[in-house]
């Protein structure tokens, strides 16, 4: 079970994706996303399984949040620096917007 102390250590922010594309070696249907979380952090990369409920030209200027400081993990071969917070239930999954 995860107490407060390990929320705290989570850096959550506003990304904005200035960049959507069809991740091609994905397993699952997905888009690699590049988001921009300003001056202090800069442009990091990501994915996400929303193909069902987005085109990628719908999701310029967007703003996700993200876990900004997760150590990258690389998805078929692409580096991902942040985990996108979404919502939903089963298949139906949507990326937690601000807008």
């Amino acid at each position: 079970m995860a107490v407060f102390d390990d929320f705290m250590k989570l850096d959550i922010r506003a990304g904005t994706i200035t960049d959507a594309k069809v991740f091609e070696k994905a397993r699952k249907p997905a888009y690699k996303l590049t988001l921009d979380f300003g001056e202090e952090i800069g442009v990091k990369r990501s994915s996400a399984q929303i193909t069902d409920h987005y085109k990628p030209e719908e999701l310029i200027g967007k703003k996700l949040i993200v876990v900004a400081n997760l150590k990258p993990a690389k998805l078929c071969g692409v580096d991902s620096c942040g985990m996108i917070l979404a919502s939903g239930e089963g298949d139906n999954i949507k990326g937690a917007f601000l807008d």
